[in-house]
């Protein structure tokens, strides 16, 4: 449903893998989304029609879905719109190929989500999204996964690595990481090819064009060039669950910290509790803020990360005004 001529359409796509029956399978990623739905529509106005929710438990919903879902997201919205995309799942860090030119950090690893297919979604990915976004509208990424900082590909870090916290209290929390070595053997017995190869290759192999920007160096931006450079100013938000070195927590639900008894990430219910906590709008950098101290508290050692431009790092978080939003 398109909002009423004059107001603002608020979007959001939300992503939970579990990944179940699989060695890496999650917890708590369809709990985080399906609570983030309630806290969208009850706390900031979303209408029910404009929030897609996908998880593993649907058929068929892997990268090319969510993509799909995220450029409809893109593709709807006019300048002054607000868009939200959630994702809790597993991350990953993905290595340069010797000799190989690509798209993002050069010699640096890069950061990707892992959809339920594996076919990985990469910072340059959600750089070229971002880019796409109307000038005066916002997409607000939150990724309850590990090594999530960063994850918009030359965004501006306003929030990021700390001195390390107490130790850590919940070491049983399973980690939302896939090893580089775990999501390559998961790709080579589908691929067939010898895990020798780089990730590259059986990306491409198996997906083809629906593999990562990073991995087609004959994909352009839309202005032209290769470089990845931004082409939306200020209109990306990156509120990672953590730091790129460090990993999130998968939370169990007899665990003190899960919410109500269920599973959740450690990341999304602290986001959850300091909305809850703060009726008032809030900045997106008081909410990270507030979010570590949760999360501090709880003895995690992970460390919520902001990306944005100085704009937006002191805008409200999802242009939240003074008015209380109106329930669903």
């Amino acid at each position: 449903m398109e909002a009423r001529e004059g107001k603002k359409k608020m979007l959001a796509t939300l992503v939970g893998c579990n990944y179940a029956g699989t060695p890496y399978e999650l917890q708590g990623c369809i709990n985080d989304v399906h609570a983030m739905r309630a806290v969208l529509l009850d706390r900031f106005g979303f209408a029910p029609g404009d929030v897609t929710v996908l998880t593993d438990d649907d058929r068929g919903r892997g990268a090319a879905g969510v993509r799909r879902a995220l450029s409809d997201m893109v593709a709807r919205a006019a300048p002054g719109d607000v868009l939200f995309f959630h994702f809790s799942g597993h991350g990953t860090l993905v290595p340069p190929v010797s000799g190989r030119p690509r798209r993002g950090h050069g010699d640096r690893n890069d950061e990707a989500i892992v959809p339920c297919d594996f076919n990985l979604i990469t910072d340059v990915d959600f750089r070229e999204l971002v880019d796409r976004v109307p000038a005066g509208a916002t997409f607000t990424m939150v990724s309850d996964s590990c090594h999530s900082g960063g994850l918009i590909d030359q965004e501006k870090e306003q929030i990021g690595p700390t001195a390390a916290a107490d130790p850590d209290l919940h070491a049983h929390a399973a980690g939302r990481f896939l090893p580089y070595a775990a999501v390559l053997g998961h790709l080579s017995g589908t691929s067939g090819m010898a895990a020798s190869h780089h990730i590259t290759d059986h990306l491409v192999a198996l997906f083809g064009a629906d593999a990562s920007a990073k991995f087609h160096l004959h994909r352009h931006d839309h202005d032209g060039n290769s470089s990845g450079a931004s082409c939306t100013e200020g209109a990306g938000i990156l509120l990672s669950g953590c730091q790129t070195d460090e990993t999130s927590a998968d939370v169990a639900g007899d665990d003190v910290a899960a919410v109500g008894g269920r599973a959740c990430g450690a990341f999304s219910a602290a986001l959850q509790a300091v909305l809850a906590a703060h009726l008032a709008p809030m900045s997106n950098r008081e909410v990270v803020r507030r979010a570590r101290e949760v999360l501090s508290k709880q003895g995690f050692q992970q460390h919520p990360c902001l990306y944005s431009s100085d704009a937006n790092a002191d805008a409200p978080f999802l242009g939240q005004q003074e008015t209380k939003a109106k329930s669903n």
